[in-house]
């Protein structure tokens, strides 16, 4: 028996070099269902010719893990506004602030629709609401999100206390190590999510509960499949779907457990339910589809409600997770740093009694930290893509509609016209020489116009609570071994390679 596992295992290898031949060699024959290379509309942005079939998803993929940086060096080249070929599907790309600026405030309908690819067809249908198309279902969505977020969230007294409740729960959890050196990204993960999970179904899940641990994994991981190179050829050649291997499929596959996980949970809650009393998302989604009845035009429905939920548990887990799981990292990197924060919660808030949101105006090198942590990491540096609604026009160039548009977050947080020295993390950039803080318009992690992160308020509330009570409480600091590099780990968001930290009871 030992035998045969070890030649089983010795062949997963084999099988996945023969998979990635065959997915190369069946590509000259996608490629015959497309021209070899499309063709650039009248008056549309220049850019990198690419390969045949192929297009840009060769450099984008061999660009040392980073993308981001391979387009800023682009725009260097063709401007803050040039088009990507990625496989047969002709995309524009912003770069910089200004153009930003532009494209997504100033024309914020024209450029707030969801490019129909095939990836987001097969997760969603283009349902739900992160990957919905602009029109009545993303309207309807985005709507009972943030009603809900208000009424559930934020805009309740109560909400403060929950918060409060969850961090003293992931203190308590960081306190069993007892200074020994640990991986925080599960107990970070834990704990973020809880806050979000409240609002979304009422309740909270255990750190060590093995399903809701495994769920999150699979959110993670597709996180990281959704922007790999196999998921950029799956969308230039939606073919490959036929293929019984390939990284596309553990996608799917993802997908589909994490949809029954999600489904059981509404079962669960709505099992209680007080209808006309909502006590959470859910419930105010399934009152909604009660109101609607029979409407033909309502996109409501119990598929479109998994999908719109997953979306909010991911969005409102992944960022905020990452800015922790950096901030917690730098922190360790610059004690000097480390320690004006703690200075600062000393003199504010005192050793005995937990930081509340009523500190936050007092404490602006605490919110410089944060800001710079948000800016200098990069945590979503495409953002979500965009499409265009409409014929558009942007510096001279046509635009037409349905074109898939990438927004550069990464080029915007370094643009030496708005920062200097870009590549430097320092806190202080966002501090005037009084030492208060100041904001920077070309700071916009959670993006800009129509399509701008919802949970942004939920995850500035979090990002304060989380990040001041654990350094009230610890000192961090490496194990004594090679401290962790900075070099992300990517996905559709950036996030720290594994690593251990000690944090010791001050």
């Amino acid at each position: 028996m030992e035998g045969a596992s070890s030649e089983g295992e010795a062949g997963v290898p084999a099988l996945r070099s023969l998979g990635l031949l065959s997915l190369l060699g069946l590509l000259p024959l996608l490629g015959l269902l497309r021209p070899l290379r499309p063709r650039r509309p009248p008056a549309f942005p220049p850019g990198p010719r690419g390969l045949p079939i192929l297009g840009s998803i060769p450099s984008l993929a061999a660009s040392a893990h980073l993308p981001h940086v391979y387009l800023e060096k682009q725009s260097r080249l063709y401007g803050q506004i040039f088009s990507l070929d990625l496989g047969g599907i002709l995309a524009v790309v912003l770069n910089g602030y200004d153009v930003m600026k532009e494209c997504l405030v100033q024309q914020s309908e024209a450029f707030a629709d969801r490019p129909a690819l095939p990836l987001f067809k097969k997760l969603t249908g283009m349902g739900g609401l992160l990957n919905s198309r602009y029109g009545l279902g993303w309207t309807e969505h985005r709507r009972l999100a943030v009603n809900s977020f208000r009424s559930f969230g934020w805009g309740q007294k109560s909400f403060q206390t929950k918060m409060a409740t969850e961090v003293k729960y992931f203190l308590s959890a960081v306190a069993t190590y007892k200074g020994t050196p640990f991986d925080p990204k599960q107990l970070v993960t834990g704990a973020v999510s809880n806050v979000s999970n409240v609002i979304l179904f009422g309740g909270r899940f255990s750190y060590e509960d093995a399903g809701f641990r495994r769920m999150m994994e699979m959110f993670s991981e597709n996180v990281e499949l959704a922007a790999s190179p196999t998921a950029f050829l799956y969308n230039a050649f939606p073919a490959m779907g036929l293929l019984p291997f390939g990284k596309h499929q553990r996608l799917f596959e993802n997908a589909a457990r994490v949809y029954d996980f999600l489904s059981g949970i509404i079962e669960r809650v709505s099992g209680n339910r007080w209808p006309r009393s909502p006590k959470h998302f859910i419930d105010a989604y399934l009152d909604e589809m009660d109101r609607e009845g029979k409407d033909p035009d309502s996109t409501l429905s119990r598929e479109n409600l998994i999908f719109a939920l997953g979306e909010l548990i991911i969005a409102g887990t992944e960022t905020t997770t990452n800015v922790l799981r950096w901030a917690v990292l730098l922190m360790a990197l610059y004690p000097n740093i480390q320690g004006q924060v703690q200075k600062e919660i000393d003199q504010r808030v005192g050793p005995d009694r937990a930081p509340t949101l009523e500190d936050k105006p007092q404490m602006p090198y605490t919110e410089a930290v944060l800001h710079e942590v948000l800016r200098f990491c990069n945590i979503v540096p495409l953002g979500i893509f965009h499409a265009t609604s409409k014929d558009t026009v942007i510096r001279g160039y046509s635009i037409p509609q349905g074109t898939m548009v990438i927004t550069n977050l990464y080029s915007v947080h370094f643009d030496e016209k708005y920062w200097r020295n870009p590549e430097v993390f320092y806190p202080e950039r966002f501090l005037d020489s009084r030492g208060q803080f100041v904001k920077n318009e070309a700071l916009i992690p959670f993006s800009l116009g129509k399509r701008h992160c919802l949970g942004e308020q939920l995850a500035r509330m979090e990002m304060f609570l989380f990040f001041t009570g654990l350094l009230q409480q610890f000192h961090l600091r490496f194990p004594n071994e090679p401290v962790s590099p900075l070099k992300p780990k990517l996905g559709m968001t950036l996030q720290p390679r594994p690593y251990l930290i000690c944090a010791e009871k001050r």
